[in-house]
């Protein structure tokens, strides 16, 4: 005979939140890569990608079944913010680790912050800037 097992609400909640977390922290790193390549393919910022990036965080904080709110939406505008830096930074990093010899990964971890905040600025025009302010409006606004 099979004998029910009965196990508490939170033991069953630990692994789903871990699991929320950990969807939230790959969902944001592989947009970001995605983001990466195409900007390295096409020699443009392609700012363009912070909605989109935006919207990827919307969907996959409903997935992860994060409570709607205040919180989520801080949190979508967290992790755009997130998918941007990350993003600028790497693209920074490949292309001046490409004209210094650098792998993209060595070339990220030896790029100091204000240095990568000045190329950063020259790279990024106000077209550029108005497309990751829209993102986070998107990212506030899709997840309420």
């Amino acid at each position: 005979m099979h004998a029910s097992v009965r196990t508490s609400g939170h033991q069953n909640r630990l692994p789903r939140q871990l699991l929320s977390w950990l969807l939230l922290v790959l969902g944001v790193c592989g947009f970001a890569a995605v983001w990466v390549m195409l900007a390295l393919y096409t020699g443009r910022q392609c700012s363009v990608m912070a909605i989109l990036g935006a919207l990827d965080v919307a969907i996959i904080l409903r997935l992860g079944s994060w409570r709607p709110g205040p919180g989520r939406v801080t949190l979508a505008v967290l992790a755009t913010t997130a998918i941007i830096i990350l993003a600028n930074w790497t693209i920074i990093a490949a292309q001046l680790g490409a004209m210094l010899g650098l792998s993209p990964w060595d070339s990220a971890l030896r790029l100091g912050s204000h240095h990568a905040w000045t190329l950063a600025t020259l790279a990024n025009g106000t077209g550029d800037l108005a497309w990751l302010a829209a993102a986070w409006l998107v990212a506030a606004i899709s997840t309420r």
